[in-house]
């Protein structure tokens, strides 16, 4: 290989890292154990599509740069249509799964998302719970972590976690049905409060008895 064909892989390394680098600014900050699938599809094909470009130094460098673009825009508008469509954000990225609700273990969600006891002993060994009689909830995350709430032996008390009840306006029937409440209650209760217009809404839970409520920013 001559000079000039290291030269060029050279210049093509640093232009690509460059892209890559500025692709990935615009698609947002997130952990690498937090990535959607979407994400990860992405930065693979991305990866993949350097990796050829730096390999097969003939080929002009706008042909590799071109579907980095088209793969950042498609990454882009998706990550738009799901903050305004909670039915293709859960299609996209799923739901979290309840492993273990009031210190009982759901085999049946573990069989649905095809994880094992043993994926779950690690993972709660990683959080330092070495007893899983001491867990009250654990939940898989859509981004494959586990998030754990202990029991709290020393207060008699219903240990919860926070299940949004309207996300952008929009009521969640199922979170609803999940904490053995109604759509009819929720309204009354709003609407006692002065909420009025739930569009206005962007974020609402009701936990331990009280409502957490954060409505919409208004436009500039």
């Amino acid at each position: 290989m001559s000079l000039y064909h290291y030269f060029t892989i050279g210049w093509k390394t640093i232009i690509l890292y460059l892209v890559i680098l500025v692709i990935f600014r615009f698609m947002g900050k997130r952990e690498i154990g937090e990535l959607s699938v979407l994400d990860l599809v992405i930065f693979i094909m991305i990866g993949e599509l350097a990796a050829v470009a730096i390999e097969n130094h003939r080929e002009p460098i706008a042909h590799t740069i071109l579907p980095m673009v088209i793969l950042l825009g498609i990454q882009v508008l998706f990550a738009f249509i799901s903050l305004k469509n909670p039915k293709f954000r859960q299609m996209i990225d799923g739901t979290p799964s309840i492993i273990i609700r009031k210190g009982k273990i759901d085999e049946k969600a573990m069989k649905k998302q095809r994880y094992n006891f043993d994926d779950l002993l690690m993972q709660l060994r990683q959080k330092d719970i070495n007893n899983i009689a001491d867990v009250e909830y654990a939940i898989l995350e859509t981004s494959g972590e586990l998030s754990v709430i202990k029991k709290d032996n020393k207060k008699k008390q219903t240990i919860t976690y926070t299940l949004p009840l309207i996300v952008d306006g929009k009521i969640s029937i199922e979170n609803l049905a999940n904490r053995q409440l109604s759509e009819t209650w929720l309204r009354r209760e709003l609407r006692s409060r002065g909420y009025l217009d739930l569009t206005r809404i962007s974020f609402c839970s009701f936990q331990d008895g009280e409502f957490f409520i954060d409505l919409k920013d208004d436009p500039e």
